[in-house]
């Protein structure tokens, strides 16, 4: 929740000015003061409404149904989680490595917005409150358990996962060690309740209704494309993969339609094992190649580079 009480006594501070200057008998008095308290009224009052709207967007609920899910506690169901759970360490693990233990996220928003922090997902954190089914919902769907919206949750990208590969990855979530909790509750300052209106940060999707599968895997294009709308890559890379800018800034990442055909297969897979592009350059640090070697056996990155290379080229004009 965000805090406007200090801008709503700010409101009608100047509001009782305006009306303690109009009684004025001093002629300079009182016209000075009901110009200057009233634009400071007409300059604060929109703010207030903004920040209120902004509020009430993220106190919104949504009736998104809870599915009467119980994940398999399996070795395999887990083994598997913890590899796409690291692509969720940038924001869950102040360090981005596992467990995820939690993140002051606010921290690296180059404005203050309040206290913002990215939530304790181990055993100790308030998942242990959850069903698998609320989690599921959490990760594919962006809506927290008390039915609002979370805030920044890649929701629109992980929607696309099958209902195998998000119960492995509450399963692992369930089997992390607990990491005590040191992650404050969220509490928006008026920026915070502004930036609700101006930036696309409450992640609510629709309802999943049906089951959610994903192509058999193997190295195929058709896994590849799963891979691919499921793990994250449009969130960079544009929904036509065709470049763009990263969501928290940073370099323009290339079009992916007009770069992988020129790369072999063993390049593709080695650049995510070395984050070394053919012809021996580093990787941009926006680019998680890191996080993904991890997230993706040599099987997944064939799939994906099979998928990628055969793609129409986009014409842009940067690249």
């Amino acid at each position: 929740m965000s805090d406007c009480s200090s801008l709503l006594a700010l409101v009608v501070l100047f509001g009782w000015l305006v009306t303690r200057a109009w009684r004025a008998r001093n002629g300079i008095v009182k016209w000075a003061g009901v110009i200057v308290a009233g634009l400071l009224t007409l300059l604060f009052a929109p703010v207030l409404v903004m920040a209120l709207k902004g509020t009430s967007k993220l106190s919104a609920k949504h009736n998104n149904p809870v599915h009467d899910v119980k994940v398999a506690m399996t070795p395999e169901q887990i083994a598997r989680g913890e590899r796409y759970a690291i692509l969720c360490a940038g924001c869950h693990a102040a360090d981005h490595q596992l467990p995820l233990e939690g993140s002051n996220f606010g921290a690296d928003l180059p404005f203050p917005i309040g206290t913002l922090y990215a939530s304790n997902l181990t055993p100790a954190g308030e998942l242990k409150d959850w069903t698998d089914g609320e989690i599921i919902r959490a990760i594919r769907e962006g809506v927290h358990k008390n039915g609002r919206s979370l805030i920044i949750m890649p929701s629109d990208v992980f929607h696309n996962i099958s209902d195998d590969d998000v119960q492995a990855v509450v399963a692992y979530l369930r089997s992390q060690p607990p990491v005590e909790p040191n992650t404050p509750t969220n509490k928006l300052n008026v920026i915070g309740a502004l930036f609700m209106n101006i930036a696309p940060v409450l992640t609510a999707q629709p309802p999943i209704t049906g089951p959610v599968t994903a192509p058999p895997e193997g190295p195929t294009a058709e896994y590849g494309q799963y891979l691919v709308n499921g793990f994250g890559c449009h969130s960079c890379h544009g929904p036509q993969l065709a470049g763009g800018v990263p969501p928290e800034g940073g370099a323009l990442a290339p079009n992916l339609t007009k770069v992988v055909p020129t790369w072999t297969e063993a390049q593709f897979v080695s650049f995510f094992r070395t984050g070394q592009v053919p012809g021996g350059e580093m990787a941009s640090d926006d680019m998680p190649w890191k996080e993904y070697n991890v997230a993706f056996t040599d099987d997944n990155l064939k799939a994906v580079y099979a998928y990628l290379s055969k793609l129409t080229p986009v014409e842009t004009p940067a690249q």
